[in-house]
C-alpha cells in the first residue's frame, strides 16, 4: 500500500469518525456541565406561597452564543408580569486562576431583547459591543458535590446605587432540581437597604 492510499483511507475515516471542535474556543467539560446545569426555567411561586415575605418570581436561563464560549441570557420578572422583566442579564462562565467564574453583564438594548429566550439564535445578532461588564460583580462558584455549586460575589467589590445603596453582593447555591440566590445592597455604613432579609430565595426548576 502507498502512502497515499494510506493517507486518503486516513481521511475518509476521519470525515465519518473525527468530532469538529467548537470554532473560536477551546471546549471545556466542567464549564460545559454548569452551564448545562444551570440552564432552564424557575419558578419561586411555593416560596411566596409559604413565605408571604417573598414574591413569586419566574427566573429563566438559555445558552447563547454556543461558538463564542459558555454564555447564558438570563431573565427574571415578577411571576404576574413576565412581559416586564426587572433583570436582564447575560452570563458568562469561564475559569479565572483555577476557579469556576461567572461574570455578569448588562445589556445597552435591554428592551430590545426581552422574550427572546424564546428564540436564543436571535441572540446571533447581538455582538460583544451589545453588552457591559458589571466589573466586580462577578460570583466564583464552587462544586460542593454532584451536581451542586455553591458561590458568591465578592464581600464589597460589586457596586451599586439601587435605593441608596453603596455596594451589592450575591450568594447562589445550584444543584439539578433548584437554585438559591440571595441578593442583598448595602449602604456606605453596611446597612441593608435592598433585598430579602432573612433568607434567599427558592427558585424550583420547572423542566429538566
Amino acid at each position: 500500500m502507498t502512502i497515499y492510499k494510506l493517507l486518503g483511507i486516513l481521511l475518509v475515516a476521519c470525515l465519518f469518525s473525527c468530532k469538529p471542535t467548537k470554532p473560536g474556543f477551546a471546549t471545556d467539560p466542567a464549564l460545559e456541565s454548569l452551564q448545562q446545569l444551570m440552564q432552564g426555567t424557575y419558578s419561586s411561586e411555593l416560596q411566596s406561597k409559604e413565605d408571604k415575605d417573598f414574591y413569586a418570581i419566574s427566573l429563566r436561563m438559555v445558552p447563547i452564543w454556543k461558538s463564542k464560549g459558555y454564555f447564558l441570557y438570563v431573565e427574571q420578572a415578577l411571576f404576574n408580569k413576565q412581559d416586564q422583566p426587572y433583570r436582564v442579564r447575560v452570563y458568562e462562565l469561564r475559569h479565572e486562576g483555577g476557579q469556576l467564574v461567572s461574570r455578569i453583564y448588562t445589556l445597552k438594548e435591554e428592551k430590545k431583547w426581552v422574550g427572546k429566550w424564546k428564540t436564543p439564535k436571535d441572540f446571533d445578532q447581538l455582538t460583544l459591543e451589545g453588552i457591559d461588564l458589571k466589573s466586580g460583580c462577578e460570583v466564583v462558584l464552587k462544586q460542593t458535590a454532584s451536581q451542586v455549586y455553591e458561590g458568591q460575589t465578592g464581600e464589597k467589590t460589586c457596586p451599586s446605587e439601587l435605593k441608596g445603596a453603596s455596594y451589592a453582593t450575591s450568594k447562589v447555591t445550584i444543584d439539578a432540581k433548584q437554585l438559591r440566590s440571595w441578593d442583598q445592597g448595602f449602604d456606605k455604613d453596611g446597612k441593608q437597604v435592598w433585598g430579602a432579609t432573612k433568607s434567599g430565595y427558592i427558585f424550583d426548576r420547572l423542566n429538566q
